[in-house]
């Protein structure tokens, strides 16, 4: 049950405190209050980002470790910026990170509409009954007459914040203003009152009440504001927990007293520490974090990128990294919630997708793969391959499983399977290639191989050694050659079980076609 105390502070100017106390089982285990309802309730207004996919994804494991409820609201409030499209990449981000929700849009439930949008008749009820109780009042103050007061406070030593000019006027204040053409706001009133509250993460945190200005909480054109409807959406959707990133702690107060003055139930709060980059400033797209949507793009796992925002602020307590939803959900409870701010690393999330696809079964990676070689040009149609190009491709994927971060980086390694004629990188043509001796060693290696009548890592291998040995050099000065001929590039997997899968053909083809190119670069020197 969530207890609500009044108490007096020994303080100076002695001011009453609105004190909530909200108690819960941080640890886990059986939760004393009712069902557990979170939410996560996105803004339309950009994509889903690495952030917003944290606080989506703890509420979700928090849900499910305590057969909770899981709520998605959209607040599409600022129509200025809000859109349908980053609606729908909100969506499709959920549902590619598995995030499932048990009510919201597609879903529906008992206490929607679950866009704010469609629920503009609900927070002027509560706004109308603010004014009737006299928590709330209209203020007609223009732009430039708030300005004029703000500055006025400015050259004083008082906290600037709204003057109470229009707490009140008289009927005929109100009707001489409208006749001027202004459209009213509406203002609360706040109770000059110490604010407090046990932070489920934080312990106890408190503001002074006396400090708040009567914020707006319905602008003029009937809209509300952010900490007006989030409460009457809280409320009325009977969220219980409140967990969200510490940039909302400003925000709570407000709400708090929002709560109050409508005798709403007051959630518990959470707020997790940021998301930082490795250089400790705000997380942004030049740290590598960008939308969830371009990470699928990009090709990396969902399971991965589950995991990996999952250890943004949250360990297990031991040294393991790597774990299926299920046991995340098992494992997950605040009080394993960091409170520093977490540093977001590509190579961390290079690694946890790398170990996924290391452990994939190559079906199962071959599947995924398939769009990506057909967006490449690679192949014509991802179903309905031909056994023999089916397999092929399964034995380049084999090959590269070890050696690559994501999908996208697979096409970019594995480029030289699925072409023709390759482009030797310059580099690698002039410091390996483009050398006295080298159309020699590759036209001897090249004949050896042409004649052998079985094609296997040890017989190739068998030929290498035997072409090195003939010509009095060593190995690496055959195999570098030989590995740069067949995929222009310096890097990769192992030559011989890399030959083994392009084939003795297309091995054959390269090493001629590689000789060629130098003699021609060597004529037109």
């Amino acid at each position: 049950m969530i207890t609500k105390n009044y108490r007096l502070i020994d303080r100076r100017d002695a001011r009453p405190t609105i004190y909530y106390r909200l108690y819960t089982n941080k640890g886990g285990g059986k939760m004393e209050d009712n069902k557990i309802r979170v939410r996560f309730a996105p803004s339309p207004t950009g994509y889903l980002h690495i952030g917003g996919a944290r606080t989506a994804l703890f509420n979700w494991l928090y849900a499910r470790h305590y057969k909770g409820t899981f709520v998605l609201r959209i607040e599409d409030t600022d129509q200025v910026r809000s859109t349908e499209e980053a609606v729908n990449v909100i969506l499709e981000g959920m549902k590619w990170l598995g995030l499932d929700w048990d009510e919201g849009p597609g879903k529906g439930g008992e206490y929607g509409p679950y866009y704010q949008m469609q629920r503009l008749h609900l927070y002027q009820k509560y706004a109308e009954q603010l004014l009737k109780d006299q928590k709330a009042y209209y203020c007609y103050c223009t732009r430039e007459e708030l300005v004029k007061s703000r500055e006025k406070q400015a050259r004083g030593s008082k906290p600037l914040k709204y003057d109470r000019h229009c707490l009140s006027l008289s009927e005929e204040e109100k009707k001489k203003y409208e006749a001027e053409g202004r459209k009213p706001v509406i203002r609360l009133k706040i109770p000059a009152k110490e604010i407090a509250f046990d932070d489920l993460l934080r312990g106890e945190v408190t503001f002074d009440g006396g400090l708040l200005s009567d914020f707006v909480i319905m602008k003029s054109d009937g809209i509300p504001t952010y900490n007006y409807a989030v409460v009457i959406d809280d409320a009325l959707m009977k969220i219980t927990d409140v967990m969200r990133g510490d940039d909302h702690i400003s925000n709570t107060p407000k709400q708090i007293v929002i709560y109050e003055a409508l005798g709403f139930d007051v959630p518990k709060f959470a707020h997790i520490p940021m998301i930082m980059g490795q250089d400790h400033t705000r997380l942004s797209k030049r740290h590598g974090a960008t939308s969830v949507m371009e990470y699928k793009k990009m090709g990396y796992i969902p399971e991965a990128v589950v995991n990996y925002i999952a250890h943004l602020g949250w360990s297990s307590g031991d040294e393991r990294e790597i774990f299926t939803k299920e046991e995340l959900t098992k494992e997950f409870s605040l009080d394993k919630i960091s409170k520093h701010a977490a540093v977001f690393s590509m190579e961390k999330l290079n690694w946890f997708n790398s170990e996924y696809l290391k452990n994939m079964p190559v079906d199962s990676l071959t599947k995924m793969i398939l769009p990506f070689l057909k967006e490449a040009n690679y192949i014509e149609k991802e179903e309905g391959l031909s056994p023999v190009k089916n397999e092929y491709i399964k034995e380049v994927i084999k090959l590269m499983q070890g050696r690559i971060k994501n999908f996208s980086q697979f096409i970019d390694y594995a480029d030289y399977f699925f072409v023709d004629k390759i482009d030797i990188e310059p580099q690698a043509f002039d410091s390996v290639l483009n050398k006295e001796g080298i159309p020699g060693i590759l036209q001897a290696l090249k004949e050896k191989l042409s004649s052998l009548k079985c094609w296997d890592e040890e017989s190739i291998e068998d030929a290498v050694r035997k072409v090195a040995f003939s010509l009095q050099i060593k190995g690496g000065q055959i195999i570098h050659p030989t590995r740069v001929s067949l995929s222009g590039k310096k890097v990769g997997p192992g030559l011989f079980e890399f030959m083994v899968v392009l084939g003795q053909d297309k091995s054959v083809k390269r090493l001629k076609e590689a000789i060629e190119k130098i003699e021609e670069v060597k004529k037109s020197n």
